[in-house]
């Protein structure tokens, strides 16, 4: 992830937060919480690959656990906007 996809990332969950609000009873408010559990997951999920590499595992594997995250986030992305454009909500 580059220095912008961070900063895109953030402006998003700050915007998620701060519109969360106005969606509220509605079935967009199902996206909002999705696309912020899917921000604090990766950003725990990267917290820990980062632990991870200095203290146990080292670089390969973890390149592997980053690629497994990266699909992981690419499936939310999916399933969210297959979700949006049918104008349905998201869920677990």
């Amino acid at each position: 992830m580059d220095l912008f996809s961070g900063c895109r990332s953030l402006i998003a969950v700050f915007l998620n937060y701060l519109k969360r609000s106005d969606v509220r009873g509605t079935w967009l408010e199902s996206h909002f919480v999705w696309q912020i559990r899917t921000f604090w997951f990766t950003l725990l999920w990267l917290v820990v690959y980062g632990l991870l590499i200095i203290t146990l595992i080292g670089i390969p594997l973890a390149w592997i656990l980053i690629a497994l995250l990266g699909l992981w986030v690419g499936y939310r992305v999916v399933r969210g906007w297959l979700a949006l454009s049918g104008v349905r909500p998201v869920g677990p």
